[in-house]
């Protein structure tokens, strides 16, 4: 009886310190984060994006078109957001009114606003004229979808990973005429999957957000659908209930799946994709061997360059956007406007590799959709992938802005 006492006095003496530590614990957290998630398939019959010669509307809904935001912050209130979404592209009266309108209601600068799409091919094509109602309700979808991000911050912890995944091919191949769009299992390609980690503040799973360089093209019937990287999201969410997961297309436009133009090869994409989260997270590993915390602050610059094309041509030059996202010293995100070939992803990572320095991510189809942008390699080539006639400085010009702004973060002074 005596022992007995002894440890509920023991104990209760105990616990107020022991809450004491988990406050103590949640206040050295660094970061903040909040994610949320809004079903965005049409509920009425629209034309599709992606393939001209589908002339008719979809026919009906094989999986569900998500837009989905998370929200990260750091000890110093420098705060960004991602969003993400089943969609071909984003347009640029799209990001324009999601934009200013978050600036107005949350504060959030358009610089610190990543909005990526997955480049499904079984999506709407939301820019037309008869899908005026549709565009209304998803531009206002997203921008409440990012409140919700925004109102869902917690205490968090952030950490980076990667694994690798085979699901994507070059598909250009050589042959005596050109270069034909078809599988060349010799092209180059980037399978690296990289993974930034959510925790909240008791070590629980939270989010996910992963990217990967491969077209959603595995289908393109005449069926709402997100695609291998739809399932991918899925059959992670599934297989952690609670926890959101978000998917950040990255430099695919000369990478296709294979096989494909069969349903059940996309569900099996989806699933070798979100295995491969799995790995990066080390699932069942007995100690943390690959993941790296990530640590403040974090900054965000946006930019234009202009790109120009051959003066034969008689086209206006336009402004292309790079985005640069640093997470401390230990991880640089950069995010590049539409369909840039998987060259440019090999080439910033090597450009901004230091031994010691942060990991690189980067990203494609990003805060702007407008065709293909080539390598100076896939330009010289030729091909599907250099259908615009670009001068030949294209990379020369996006590579020079992503230094650029990658500079002045670094060199920038934190809050």
């Amino acid at each position: 009886m005596y022992r007995l006492s002894l440890c509920f006095v023991l104990a209760f003496m105990l616990s107020p310190l022991a809450a004491a530590g988990e406050s103590a614990t949640q206040k050295t957290l660094e970061w903040k984060a909040g994610a949320a998630s809004a079903k965005i398939t049409p509920d009425k019959p629209l034309k599709m994006a992606g393939y001209a010669g589908r002339k008719e509307p979809a026919e009906g809904t094989e999986q569900d078109l998500y837009a989905k935001a998370l929200a990260v912050e750091d000890q110093q209130g420098n705060r960004v957001v991602f969003l993400t979404l089943d969609l071909i592209g984003v347009i640029d009266r799209l990001r324009s009114d999601v934009t200013s309108q978050v600036q107005d209601k949350y504060k959030l600068d358009p610089a610190a606003l990543l909005m990526n799409a997955s480049h499904t091919h079984c999506g709407p094509a939301y820019g037309r004229d008869d899908a005026e109602e549709y565009y209304n309700q998803l531009s206002t979808t997203l921008v409440k979808t990012i409140g919700q991000a925004i109102e869902n911050l917690q205490p968090a912890q952030l950490s980076w990973s990667a694994a690798r995944c085979s699901v994507a091919m070059n598909r250009r191949t050589p042959t005596a005429t050109g270069y034909r769009n078809h599988p060349n299992p010799n092209g180059r390609v980037d399978h690296q999957v990289p993974v930034l980690r959510v925790d909240d503040a008791e070590g629980n799973l939270k989010a996910v957000m992963f990217g990967y360089a491969c077209h959603n093209t595995t289908m393109g019937f005449r069926k709402w659908l997100g695609d291998y990287a739809g399932f991918a999201q899925e059959y992670f969410e599934k297989d952690h209930p609670g926890v959101t997961a978000l998917f950040m297309m990255g430099c695919g436009g000369d990478q296709n799946p294979y096989p494909r133009s069969e349903l059940h090869y996309a569900q099996k994409h989806g699933r070798s994709l979100a295995t491969a989260v799995e790995a990066a997270l080390e699932v069942n590993q007995r100690s943390l061997l690959h993941q790296h915390k990530l640590h403040g602050p974090l900054k965000a610059a946006f930019g234009t360059v202009e790109l120009e094309y051959l003066p034969e041509k008689k086209r206006e030059p336009w402004d292309y956007p790079v985005q640069v996202i640093q997470f401390g010293k230990d991880l640089t995100l950069v995010a590049l406007g539409t369909e840039v070939v998987v060259d440019y992803a090999l080439r910033i990572k090597q450009e901004l590799y230091e031994e010691e320095g942060p990991a690189v991510w980067v990203a494609g189809y990003s805060n702007v959709y407008s065709g293909y942008i080539p390598s100076k390699r896939v330009l010289l080539e030729g091909g599907y992938e250099a259908s615009r006639p670009y001068k030949p400085d294209v990379e020369e010009r996006i590579i020079g802005k992503v230094l650029e702004l990658n500079e002045s973060l670094t060199t920038q002074e934190s809050k």
